[in-house]
């Protein structure tokens, strides 16, 4: 175990860096430009039942500081996924990955994950019940504690592999929810989501994407999403992955002392797709300017005192 390597829900990572679901495909685009094995792990691009086109454009939105996005879980579905995307990513990625789940129904993500379930090479499924940018489904799960309990309950009554939930930051109370989680036996939290944004054309007078609404993320969002990690961690004994508006190894440490096991990359990696393994080359100097040793030694540090 090097100074950068962590422990996630029982499985070992070189370093904690984890591209977020949606910001890196299925992850072997990203090996045309590094090799992707440099990763602790990575989330592939949520995975419905039923294949997806997503929302109507557009549905992108520049802001300053960030980005708002509507794509709408556009995947290719449950069987291509696979059958098609999970071959193509093995050939390039040898550790364990990350599989999304998204659904609109309990029932859909329970049959998702019982298949994900028999798939050599995933090693955590993240159920998403916090997407913003679609209707019945996605963040309506996780508004509540019971609702995001029940789908809880439901994904690890099918899987043998541990379960992170990924939670929405809308919402009043996130640690209520988290710690319904953790009681209904999430193995981990992954936070935070896209918060819900808007921006409105002042020559057309009308929002800029067809959705009117959507995810807004980029480094604008990171003091809500640190504030949140630091909330979650406090409520649950669980390990969570701390992520928005991360751009830095300065962020993934502060990520880290707020009680972060792990980080996610997300907006950053669609503005410099070299992100990730720049950031997992500064983090060594950055330890080593704060005077920190071994990564393990700085979660939760900030509570402490």
């Amino acid at each position: 175990m090097g100074r950068l390597s962590v422990n996630l829900c029982g499985i070992a990572l070189e370093n904690p860096l984890i591209p977020a679901s949606g910001t890196f495909g299925h992850g072997y685009e990203f090996a045309d430009y590094y090799d992707i094995n440099c990763l602790g792990t990575f989330s592939f691009k949520g995975t419905t039942r039923e294949p997806r086109f997503g929302n109507p454009t557009p549905r992108i939105a520049e802001c300053t500081q960030g980005m708002i996005n509507a794509v709408g879980l556009q995947n290719p579905g449950l069987e291509a996924t696979v059958n098609e995307e999970l071959p193509k990513l093995r050939a390039v990625f040898h550790k364990p990955v990350m599989a999304n789940i998204s659904g609109f129904s309990v029932e859909e993500y329970r049959t998702v994950a019982a298949r994900l379930d028999r798939e050599d090479g995933i090693g955590w499924l993240e159920i998403n019940v916090s997407c913003p940018n679609v209707h019945g489904g996605g963040m309506s799960f996780g508004t509540s504690p019971e609702a995001a309990a029940e789908v809880t309950a439901a994904v690890k009554a099918v899987t043998t592999k541990p379960v992170i939930i990924k939670l929405s930051p809308n919402v009043t109370d996130i640690a209520a929810i988290a710690k319904a989680c953790e009681a209904a036996g999430a193995d981990g939290i992954s936070l935070i989501n896209t918060l819900l944004g808007m921006r409105i054309d002042l020559k057309t007078r009308k929002p800029v994407i067809a959705n009117k609404m959507g995810g807004f993320s980029g480094p604008a969002i990171f003091p809500v999403a640190l504030r949140m990690v630091y909330q979650v961690a406090s409520a649950v004994k669980i390990p969570v992955i701390g992520m928005g508006g991360v751009s830095s190894a300065e962020d993934v440490i502060e990520m880290m002392l707020a009680g972060a096991t792990a980080v996610g990359i997300g907006a950053a990696n669609l503005i410099d797709p070299y992100i990730c393994p720049k950031i997992i080359e500064d983090l060594p100097a950055v330890m080593d300017r704060y005077g920190i040793e071994n990564l393990n030694d700085i979660i939760g540090g900030a509570h402490n005192g």
